[in-house]
C-alpha cells in the first residue's frame, strides 16, 4: 500500500499573493511555482528565508520572474533552504529535499527501495595508514546478498576490483550491480581472502522487525526487539510481537534502534503506547511549527497522545488497520542506541522519559528533532488534492516541524547512554544472540544495574557521522508526520 498524507493548507489573509491556477501560470515554471508555494506555507525556517517572504513579491508577475531564473526546480528548492547553526550534523545534509518521483518516495516510506540488500559501514584501518575497508552490518530478507550468502560480520576491501578509498565509496556502492572482494579482519588490517562475489539489486521490501527473542536469565524473563523503521506499513506486525511478549509474560524490555533512522511520528506514538500503555490522555509529544501555520490550525492538530489503539487510514478515509493496541505498561524500558539512531528513534526515547523509566546502552544518538511531511502539486498539497498535477510526478519533503516532550524537551545533540559500548567490526556477533556484545551487555545491565563508561562522556565538537550505505537513501534519517 501507499504512504497516504493528509493535508491541508493555511490561506493566509496578509498574504500579499495568492498563487493558484487560476493566475496562468506559465508552463515553464509550473513546478517553480509549486516549489515556491510549499515552501512558503510549510517550511519551518520560512520567516527566515528573505525569497520565502510573504512581502517579497509585490505581484505575482515579480514572483514568476523570480522563478523564471531557475530552470532546475531541484536549484530552487535547496536555493530556498535555510540551516541554522546547529544543523547539520552531516554537513552534506539539509534535511529535506524534493524529488522528481513521488511513488519511489512513497515506496521508500514503506521500506520498499531498489537494493542489493548488502548494508554496510565505513572503517579506518587500525595501523594508521589511512587505508579504508567496509563491513556487513546487516543483510536485507530475501535480497541478493542474502541469496549469496553474505553475513552480518563480513569485510570488503574492494569493489570491481578497485581498492576502497573514502573517497571512492559512495561512488563504487551506487551501482545496481558490483562486484565485492572479501577480506579477513586481522585485527582491524584487512587482508584479502580471495573470495569475490557479484551482487545485483533488485526491488525488495525490508520488514523492519529484524528480530524478536525472549530471553530468560534468572528471575528476568527478557523480550528483545531489533526495530529498524518507523513504518506504518508493518505496525500490525509490530502490535503483534507485543502480545507475544505479553504472553511471554516479560518482566523487561529491550528495544535495539541501533540502525533505525526513524520514519512515522504516528508508528513511533503506538510504539511508546505498546511499551508504556498511558492511554488515551496523557501526551506523548507535541510539535511546533512556523508561526502562519500554528496561527491557522486548533491547537489540537500539535498534539499527540498516547492512545490504546491502532487506526490508520488511507487518503480516501477508508480503513485499513483497526486493532487495540498490546501494551506491557512496563515501569522501564531498555534502548540499545548509535549515532544511527534519530528522529522517530530518538522521539520514542524522549517521549517516554516524563513517564518511565528509560535506559539507554550503546553509543551516543544522532540529535534530531525535526520532522517533514510530503508536499504533492495540487491545490492543497496534498496526493488528491482539488487540481492535482498529473503532468509531472515532482514532491517535495521540507523540514516543516520541531517536536518535544511533554516537559517541552529535545535533544538536538543526541542522547548519551549510561553505558558506553560501540560494535567491534571484529567482533559484530549474530543479532539477537546473547552474546552478541551489545545486547549481552544489555542484559547485564538488567540483571547486575552495572554501568559502563561515565554518562558525562560528551561526544566530540567536529562529530562527523561514520559512513553509512544506508547513507545514499533521501529518506536517510527522516520524520515524517500525518497533518490532520
Amino acid at each position: 500500500m501507499k504512504l497516504y498524507k493528509t493535508l491541508l493548507i493555511v490561506f493566509l489573509a496578509f498574504a500579499t499573493i495568492s498563487c493558484s491556477d487560476k493566475e496562468n501560470i506559465p508552463t515553464d515554471i509550473q513546478v517553480q511555482n509549486f516549489v515556491w508555494k510549499g515552501l512558503n506555507a510549510y517550511y519551518l525556517w520560512q520567516k527566515d528565508v528573505p525569497d520565502l517572504s510573504d512581502r517579497r513579491f509585490n505581484n505575482n508577475q515579480e514572483l514568476f520572474g523570480y522563478l523564471d531564473n531557475y530552470n532546475n526546480p531541484e536549484n530552487l528548492f535547496y536555493n530556498l533552504l535555510h540551516i541554522p547553526s546547529e544543523y547539520p550534523k552531516d554537513p552534506n545534509r539539509t534535511y529535506s529535499w524534493i524529488v522528481d518521483d513521488y511513488i519511489a518516495l512513497e515506496q521508500s516510506f514503506e521500506g520498499t527501495r531498489q537494493t542489493t540488500g548488502i548494508k554496510l559501514k565505513g572503517a579506518d584501518y587500525a595501523d594508521g595508514s589511512g587505508n579504508y575497508y567496509v563491513y556487513v552490518y546487516d543483510v536485507v530478507k530475501n535480497s541478493d546478498a542474502e541469496t549469496k550468502g553474505i553475513v552480518r560480520g563480513m569485510l570488503i576491501t574492494e569493489v570491481n576490483g578497485t581498492i576502497l578509498t573514502k573517497a571512492n565509496v559512495n561512488t563504487l556502492f551506487s551501482a545496481n550491480s558490483f562486484t565485492v572482494q572479501l577480506a579477513d579482519y586481522n585485527a582491524g588490517n584487512p587482508i584479502s581472502n580471495g573470495t569475490t562475489i557479484t551482487l545485483n539489486s533488485a526491488i525488495v521490501t525490508e520488514n523492519p522487525i529484524k528480530k524478536t527473542t525472549v530471553i530468560v536469565d534468572g528471575s528476568h524473563t527478557i523480550g528483545y526487539l531489533m526495530y529498524n523503521q518507523f513504518s506504518r506499513d508493518f505496525d500490525g506486525d509490530l502490535n503483534t510481537e507485543f502480545a507475544n511478549f505479553k504472553t511471554a509474560g516479560i518482566t523487561d524490555l529491550i528495544i535495539d534502534l541501533r540502525y533505525n533512522g526513524g520514519g512515522s511520528v504516528q508508528t513511533a506514538v503506538y510504539l511508546g503506547s505498546m511499551i508504556a500503555g498511558q492511554g488515551n490522555n496523557k501526551l506523548f509529544s507535541k510539535q511546533v511549527w512556523n508561526n502562519k501555520v500554528m496561527a491557522g490550525r486548533n491547537p489540537d492538530d500539535f498534539i499527540n497522545n498516547f492512545t490504546d489503539k491502532i487506526l490508520n487510514k488511507d487518503s480516501n478515509g477508508n480503513t485499513i488497520l483497526d486493532e487495540n493496541i498490546n501494551n506491557l505498561n512496563l515501569p522501564t524500558v531498555y534502548f540499545i542506541v548509535s549515532e544511527n539512531t534519530a528522529s522517530a528513534s530518538e522521539l520514542v526515547i524522549n517521549a517516554l522519559s516524563p513517564y518511565i523509566n528509560v535506559k539507554l546502552v550503546g553509543s551516543q544518538t544522532y540529535g534530531k528533532h525535526v520532522g517533514s511531511i510530503t508536499l504533492y502539486d495540487s491545490d492543497n498539497f496534498s496526493r488528491n488534492g482539488p487540481n492535482f498535477k498529473t503532468n509531472h510526478a515532482w514532491a517535495m519533503q521540507p523540514i516543516v516541524l520541531e517536536i518535544q516532550n511533554s516537559n517541552g524537551e529535545n535533544k538536538p545533540e543526541g542522547f548519551i547512554p549510561e553505558v558506553i559500548i560501540e560494535e567491534d567490526p571484529g567482533n559484530l556477533g549474530i543479532i539477537g544472540d546473547i552474546t552478541e556484545p551489545l545486547l549481552e551487555r544489555t542484559i547485564q545491565y538488567i540483571t547486575t544495574g552495572a554501568k559502563g563508561v561515565s554518562a558525562t562522556k560528551k561526544r566530540k565538537s567536529n562529530f562527523a557521522p561514520q559512513w553509512n550505505s544506508n547513507m545514499k537513501y533521501i529518506d536517510y534519517n527522516n520524520m515524517y508526520i500525518d497533518l490532520k
